[in-house]
């Protein structure tokens, strides 16, 4: 048993490179960079992330907003909160949109988790197709914390 598993292992190990010998890549082997996303060019709005009694909701829960604008939100109480989009109820042409501009996404569309009170996530909208894009927060959608921006 012992010499089999030597001959494996003497099968998988390969061949070895020198010391010396540089390291080739091709273009193929070198990694994608992804495009970073747009900066905005317009206003900042601020959106809060409330727990207000027993009603989960974002302040405002609707919003108008221009092209290259960038939209704040905050988690205030009540969290952890997020920021998610249906990617069926946006605009054609926005979820790539979205996806350039949303950082650390832990799903299509859907901002991390706010943890921490006061913590900040923002979306800019640089780029972005006109239309209404409605969003939701993932831990509390069965609260019916929901919201939307129109953007004009």
């Amino acid at each position: 048993m012992v010499a089999g598993l030597a001959l494996a292992l003497a099968a998988c190990g390969g061949e070895k490179k020198a010391e010396n010998q540089p390291a080739t890549t091709t273009p193929e082997q070198k990694p994608a960079q992804a495009a970073p996303a747009p900066a905005g060019t317009g206003k900042t709005h601020d959106v809060s992330m409330v727990l207000d009694g027993s009603n989960y909701k974002y302040v405002p829960s609707s919003l108008v907003i221009n092209a290259g604008d960038v939209v704040r939100y905050h988690n205030k109480s009540g969290g952890p909160h997020n920021v998610s989009f249906y990617p069926d109820s946006i605009p054609a042409g926005a979820a790539d949109v979205l996806k350039r501009n949303m950082p650390n996404q832990m799903g299509d569309l859907q901002g991390p988790l706010l943890t921490d009170p006061e913590a900040v996530y923002e979306v800019s909208f640089a780029g972005a197709p006109k239309g209404v894009y409605k969003f939701f927060c993932l831990p509390h959608v069965a609260f019916a914390m929901k919201g939307n921006v129109t953007v004009q």
